[in-house]
């Protein structure tokens, strides 16, 4: 993500904020942002340059997918499928925190097959909720278990017969995850694929990540959003490192 679209789009948030006085929620910040990409107030138009923070967010071509191959049901019941992003490793190329996305499948792969599990890489480009990416991993993979993974860095390990909204873990604060987290997330599904007991992963919690990643995220939100193709819903998908 450009570093000068996230600052002008922050000082257009705190702006308004400071305005209203009130707090929001995740979805009304994500809504805000998208509003003021889409008015350009004078503001953020005044200090953007020869492109203004909307143009900036949208300059990456959006990526044809059209002859990429589908992604196939898979038979190996030792297969675990990694459902990434619409945005992954093309637009959106590092997480939050910066880790490179090569790097999260490097370690998310090496986790299963160090349980003795096959890993097989899909993009999903029909939806950018993690959850959802997740359940269609899942739905696609041998074992019937999947690996959800937002560009941003947001994970969730899911099984095929469970609702969206339920999965077996989730790990929700990217900004907090490391490389030795995608690991042991590989880890955990593979040990799921199995059938063995896991041990859920300790993650940090800390209450003040949101804050301050909170722009970040939508503009990154934003961005995954806007590279969905309802035309080919998943796709095989390669490490593009």
């Amino acid at each position: 993500m450009d570093e000068q679209v996230i600052r002008l789009v922050t000082e257009a948030v705190l702006r308004d904020l400071a305005r209203t006085g009130k707090q929001i929620s995740g979805e009304e910040l994500t809504r805000v942002i998208t509003k003021i990409l889409q008015d350009n107030p004078p503001p953020v138009l005044a200090q953007a340059g020869p492109q203004n923070a909307k143009e900036a967010l949208e300059a990456a071509v959006r990526t044809d997918y059209s002859q990429y191959p589908p992604a196939r049901k898979g038979t190996n019941p030792k297969e675990v499928v990694i459902g990434v992003g619409p945005a992954f490793q093309m637009e959106i190329r590092r997480t939050i925190n910066g880790i490179p996305h090569e790097e999260v499948l490097r370690n998310l792969k090496a986790g299963i097959e160090e349980e003795g599990m096959v890993p097989r890489v899909i993009k999903v480009l029909k939806t950018s909720d993690v959850c959802f990416m997740g359940l269609e991993a899942a739905k696609l993979s041998g074992s019937g278990i999947g690996i959800g993974i937002q560009s941003k860095g947001t994970a969730v390990i899911h099984q095929k017969d469970l609702y969206p909204l339920s999965n077996l873990e989730l790990f929700p604060q990217a900004p907090l995850m490391t490389e030795e987290h995608y690991r042991k997330v590989g880890q955990n599904a593979a040990k799921y694929a199995k059938g063995e007991q896991v041990k859920p992963i300790e993650c940090k919690n800390d209450p003040m990540i949101r804050p301050k990643f909170q722009v970040k995220a939508a503009l990154m939100h934003i961005r995954e959003t806007q590279q969905l193709d309802p035309a080919h819903p998943y796709i095989e998908w390669e490490d593009r490192s």
